[in-house]
């Protein structure tokens, strides 16, 4: 049996806003706070909301390229660059473990927001390796979950899988909001939020994967790749391993930022 003082945690964080990655504000300060208490990795494996394509691959560069997939921000955020080496062997590893059949190598993606913005927080200097896996995104929540639990080894080989999304995610309700100045959070939103983080306190795999069926989980999520991460972290947790919410609170009224340390 794996001695649980030396696996690493697995990790959902919610990225919210790219901004945070160059202002100060609570997010980026507990992305700080965050990163301060983890244990140093030997490597990452990111899951990002924002590489979601038709198959599951991981990158395989010796040097990812720091990709910046928005438009219309201050130039400011789009000269940040993150330089953290790739584990090409972490990426073999990876494809390992969820089968060859159903996941292969990448060298057409890098690290892009859903990763870097928290990392340069997390881990300022670039100092750890980094492969970010994609999401396929013909999967059902599910089969997130199995590979979630297929990639579980890797915690106990120094490994942190860093989940990045966010547990409440209509950009459409956020952006109306945010034009209003209007902070108030809806019920909604709360609602979806608190219901989640009683399942994931217990290890409710199955409501986690039935989360986006009713009509509150598609006002939550209109489509689903911001949700899609948490299930790799869930998946990879133990049973036996505690829950705690480092990070909790909404950003332009109902985005929700509660981030999830599993161990």
């Amino acid at each position: 049996m794996s001695d649980p003082t030396t696996r690493m945690p697995a990790v959902f964080v919610g990225h919210g806003n790219p901004m945070n990655a160059v202002e100060d504000n609570a997010w980026s300060r507990g992305f700080r706070v965050l990163g301060e208490a983890l244990p140093r990795p030997k490597a990452i494996l990111a899951v990002s909301a924002h590489w979601y394509v038709a198959g599951t691959y991981a990158t395989a560069d010796e040097r990812p390229e720091t990709i910046h997939d928005f438009g219309g921000f201050p130039e400011e955020l789009y000269r940040v660059q993150y330089p953290a080496p790739g584990a090409p062997d972490l990426a073999r590893r990876a494809v390992q473990l969820v089968g060859e059949g159903r996941a292969s190598l990448s060298r057409e993606w890098g690290l892009d927001h859903g990763t870097w913005s928290v990392l340069v927080h997390l881990r300022p200097a670039a100092d750890v390796p980094v492969v970010q896996l994609s999401l396929d995104g013909r999967l059902a929540p599910a089969e997130h979950l199995a590979l979630g639990r297929a990639l579980a080894p890797l915690r106990d080989e120094g490994v942190l899988l860093l989940a990045s999304g966010n547990l409440v995610h209509n950009l459409r309700h956020a952006f109306t909001a945010w034009g209003r100045g209007d902070q108030e959070t809806p019920a909604w939103a709360r609602e979806f939020d608190e219901e989640l983080a009683r399942a994931l306190a217990r290890h409710d795999t199955d409501a986690l994967a039935r989360a986006l069926e009713g009509e509150a989980g598609r006002r939550a999520h209109p489509t689903p790749d911001h949700y899609l991460p948490l299930l790799y972290a869930a998946g990879a947790a133990a049973p036996d391993d505690p829950v705690r919410f480092p990070i909790t609170g909404f950003d332009m009224a109902s985005l929700s930022m509660r981030s999830v340390v599993f161990g």
